[in-house]
């Protein structure tokens, strides 16, 4: 079973007893701590070392940020670059930190990958560098800032660049969660009780998943008795056929026009579906379960078409529900062309945009690298 990979990222030298510390709790929960003062990073020779503790957060599951005294070393230009720091600036209401990226020390390019990789963060400041953050905001655009010693800080000249660096954590547009600490042991509480409680809240949204399941296959059996009690109302023969041909071809006609697809295209095409796709450029239909599982969670059944530039659409279903549509278009064809275009014309006004078919105008291989997994998906064993 794989463990949860937990990133710990701080200054080492002035935390190195805290991080000792956390690193016994972390590993007591069963869960893996990766620290560049353990040996847990692979540095790769070919690179510089701050690069390959950059590299590393993206194969972690979360991270820990500790803010204490000290700013640490300086991020190197190649490191730099391993940040996309326009994404970032979106992330949050204070980007001061983003326009110096000269001043960017290794431990919050970290915190910076982390987020740009959609991470849960955890940021723990020391209550003492809190507090003169607080002095630091009052007084910012005031004369005397450059006059003001801040105790907490060891070198007052990269005290600016920590507390920019707090503004950008805690004015995030999501996951700005803060937390002070004097001892270690505040750290661990917070921990122990921010975990159990995001655990009790993703079974609860389970629960509540599963129940809605429930409900809509109750109102899909409801759905098929009332299409029955409708169909077996008309009388007449052929309006008949165009009631069944609305109920039949409505999800491959769902499918079709988020291709876009045009009724007027579909009255005409006598083709096969294979046919069909290609006329979108559409040279391959991946199934996603080809990539197994993704840190023990199973992928979400869907399919990519594949473009001929490399682009993709991606289908929010199944690789066995798009070869249904082959057999429905089949059968499609075959109806008579005066109520194919009723059909047609009908399933359009009814057609409302969906996340069903998305055109993502993107690499798929960078894509399934990036999205699909921070890490290399594994087969199942």
């Amino acid at each position: 079973m794989a463990e949860m990979r937990v990133f710990i990222s701080s200054t080492c030298y002035d935390l190195s007893l805290l991080r000792s510390q956390l690193r016994l709790f972390v590993k007591g929960l069963g869960y893996e701590p990766i620290m560049s003062d353990y040996e847990d990073v692979l540095y790769d020779p070919r690179i510089h070392t701050h690069t390959s503790c950059v590299d590393e957060v993206q194969n972690c599951d979360m991270l820990i940020l500790i803010i204490g005294s000290r700013f640490g070393g300086k991020a190197t230009a190649e490191a730099l670059n391993e940040i996309d720091f326009d994404a970032l600036k979106n992330e949050s209401a204070n980007v001061d930190t983003l326009k110096e990226k000269e001043k960017i020390s290794v431990t919050q390019l970290e915190v910076l990958k982390a987020i740009e990789n959609s991470m849960p963060v955890y940021t723990f400041i020391d209550k003492r560098v809190w507090h003169d953050h607080a002095l630091y905001e009052k007084n910012k655009e005031t004369d005397i800032i450059d006059k003001i010693v801040f105790p907490s800080i060891e070198k007052q000249e990269t005290a600016k660049y920590i507390f920019n660096f707090i503004n950008f954590v805690r004015l995030r547009t999501k996951g700005n969660n803060i937390f002070t600490f004097e001892k270690w042991q505040d750290i661990e509480e917070t921990l122990k009780k921010q975990w159990s409680g995001y655990f009790q809240r993703l079974l609860q949204e389970q629960r509540f998943t599963n129940n809605e399941h429930k409900k809509i296959d109750a109102l899909s059996e409801q759905f098929e008795d009332l299409k029955t009690a409708i169909l077996s109302s008309i009388a007449n023969g052929d309006q008949r056929k165009i009631a069944r041909g609305i109920v039949q071809y409505r999800r491959l006609t769902d499918f079709l026009f988020g291709l876009k697809f045009l009724p007027r295209e579909l009255c005409v095409m006598n083709g096969t579906f294979d046919e069909l796709l290609r006329r979108k450029a559409i040279i391959d239909v991946i199934d996603a379960r080809e990539f197994g599982r993704f840190q023990n969670r199973p992928i979400p059944p869907r399919a990519f078409l594949l473009k001929q530039d490399g682009t993709f659409y991606e289908v929010r279903n199944s690789v066995d529900s798009i070869n249904d549509f082959k057999d429905d278009w089949e059968s499609f064809k075959k109806i008579e062309a005066e109520q194919k275009e009723i059909i047609l014309d009908a399933l359009q006004e009814m057609y409302r945009p969906s996340m069903l078919v998305r055109n993502c105008n993107e690499d798929f291989k960078k894509y399934i690298t990036e999205q699909i997994g921070r890490r290399p998906i594994e087969d199942d064993e």
